[in-house]
């Protein structure tokens, strides 16, 4: 009798779809922010608690802080970086020897210490100073390149004689007026600040610069120019540079101002008024009294 045979068993046949967890999977894996979560943000997260670990000892934190305030010192102050030399150009040897004082930079000194911005500004602050350039150059030379204000008045204000530019920026104080004879002077309430009036008027007054003394602002409001002789000329307050060339036309014909006057009085346009001095008034009674008969 056969033996009976054992009758294989059917198979079921696989289903290729997938199961739901992998479809979700391969459905968030074609997200490109999943993916980039997944690539970077984890292993940065990862890297970052365990840093943060590290961290959490203060002891650790003090070490860290030390080994880079270290190394980032023996960085800055390598040779090649260091400044030991501060160069200025366009400045007086006075006023150079001054900048050099105020900038108190101990040198040698690493050119990371050193804010060219802020050094601008302390230069620049000086009276005498009136636009730096500041660059490091190679070398280890800090390049300070002044424009100097140029004086153009000397200016008798109420704390002193000082010179100034001729926007009356102060440029430096001297002693006295004598000091600087070759410029003109001028003195009053505000002065300063109209220099440039001031100036217009010297350069209107041609002939009579000789002659000049001063002007003097009158009530921050118009000026007086002072003459030798102790003549005064009133200007107005409005085209005072017209009223004075006025003037000196009417005085190159008529020699008004070679006469024995003490003031001309140019507030009125329409009407001049001439002062004349005790003597001339004298000698005017004179002539008054000859003519009458008296």
């Amino acid at each position: 009798m056969r033996p009976l045979r054992e009758v294989p068993q059917r198979r079921e046949p696989r289903d290729p779809a997938p199961s739901r967890w992998a479809y979700r999977w391969n459905r968030l894996w074609l997200t490109p922010m999943f993916r980039v979560t997944v690539r970077v943000g984890m292993p940065l997260a990862l890297m970052g608690s365990i840093a943060g670990l590290w961290l959490a000892d203060e002891g650790r934190r003090t070490a860290l802080h030390e080994t880079y305030a270290e190394l980032r010192s023996q960085f800055q102050n390598r040779p090649e970086f260091m400044v030991n030399l501060v160069a200025i150009e366009g400045a007086s040897p006075l006023l150079a020897e001054a900048i050099r004082a105020g900038l108190g930079y101990g040198l040698p000194r690493s050119s990371f210490d050193i804010d060219l911005n802020e050094t601008r500004a302390r230069v620049e602050a000086f009276d005498a100073v009136e636009r730096a350039d500041l660059r490091i150059v190679s070398g280890g030379v800090l390049q300070v390149n002044v424009t100097e204000r140029l004086p153009a008045l000397v200016w008798r204000a109420p704390d002193g004689v000082w010179l100034v530019d001729a926007g009356g920026h102060r440029v430096a104080g001297i002693g006295a007026r004598s000091l600087r004879g070759d410029l003109p002077l001028i003195a009053g309430e505000g002065a300063a600040a109209r220099a440039a009036e001031a100036l217009a008027l010297v350069q209107a007054a041609g002939p009579l610069v000789p002659r000049l003394r001063g002007l003097v602002r009158m009530g921050d409001r118009r000026w007086d120019m002072v003459l030798d002789r102790d003549q005064r000329l009133m200007l107005p307050e409005d085209n005072p540079v017209r009223a004075l060339e006025r003037l000196i036309a009417l005085d190159q014909a008529e020699g008004i101002l070679s006469r024995d006057i003490t003031a001309v009085d140019l507030r009125n346009d329409r009407r001049p008024t001439l002062r004349l001095s005790a003597e001339g008034a004298e000698t005017l009674r004179q002539i008054r009294l000859a003519q009458t008969g008296g």
